[in-house]
């Protein structure tokens, strides 16, 4: 299995944002899709576009790479340095079980749709950093060093008919399972996870649709067979995180949204689009 993230700044990062920290990052994301393949991790290649050399900059980037990667046992086996824009683009080798890995393209109406963990944080302490504002430490962390869902990945063979990460919002990713598999989706908005945190330092409306559309949350959304409800106890084991089931699969087309009376609602955006008016940063 393979996949390839890249890390813009501007865009993905703000540039003054410490490079230890960043290091962490590009692999924890490029890990999240290794983890909604059920894959282990296995090796790795590094492109670096910088526009100085900076041996500092550089020697704490390493370290936040490096940690993760070996904690992980995933090896750096090549790359590519060049000069320009601020750059950090990551590809990540992992193995599956033959036919064990998890797709995109299996779920079914009927199915129950579940989210790993809590929404929203990372999105808030963008927010919250951009305006100037204190950021709490539980929210920072979630958006500085992400940690992938590699085991819940692992246990979720055999048993997900499909499943993504979310890293561009819940609504956005939901919607590219929908797309591969043929169906839709409705979420029941209230059942969302929302983290103590999250609860405490948002904001109101302004804050409210964090959880369904915000980025950065590397989770894992994925779909069980009706009859598999059950195993969801063992899944929360052996992932060693919370699992939430959030909706339904259905027959029609795209994602909607109900609120705590049954209504539908339509969010203030659909996720983050690298070619839309709305940026990341």
């Amino acid at each position: 299995m393979l996949t390839t993230d890249t890390m813009v700044c501007g865009t993905h990062f703000l540039p003054t944002d410490d490079s230890e920290v960043l290091g962490h990052k590009l692999v924890a994301v490029n890990l999240s899709d290794l983890a909604a393949m059920g894959a282990d991790p296995a090796w790795l290649t590094l492109a670096l576009t910088l526009p100085e050399i900076d041996h500092d900059w550089l020697a704490a980037f390493a370290t936040g790479l490096f940690g993760l990667a070996d904690a992980v046992g995933a090896e750096l086996v090549g790359g590519d340095v060049t000069r320009g824009p601020l750059t950090l683009t990551l590809q990540a080798a992992g193995t599956v079980p033959a036919g064990m890995a998890l797709r995109r393209d299996g779920a079914r109406p009927g199915d129950g749709v579940y989210v790993s963990g809590t929404l929203g944080d990372a999105a808030l302490a963008l927010a919250l950093r951009l305006a100037g504002a204190t950021v709490p430490a539980p929210l920072a962390a979630r958006l500085d060093r992400p940690s992938a869902r590699l085991a819940l990945g692992r246990a979720l063979r055999g048993q997900a008919s499909a499943a993504i990460d979310v890293s561009d919002g819940l609504l956005a990713d939901l919607g590219h399972l929908c797309v591969r598999s043929g169906v839709g989706a409705e979420i029941d908005l209230p059942r969302l996870p929302r983290s103590e945190a999250f609860l405490a330092a948002a904001r109101g409306e302004l804050d409210g649709d964090k959880p369904l559309n915000g980025g950065d949350d590397y989770e894992l959304c994925f779909t069980l067979p009706a009859g598999q409800a059950d195993a969801v106890s063992a899944l929360i084991q052996a992932g060693s995180c919370p699992i939430t089931h959030i909706g339904q699969i259905s027959a029609a087309p795209g994602v909607r949204c109900r609120d705590a009376a049954g209504r539908l609602v339509a969010p203030s955006r659909a996720g983050f689009d690298h070619f839309t008016a709305e940026r990341g940063m």
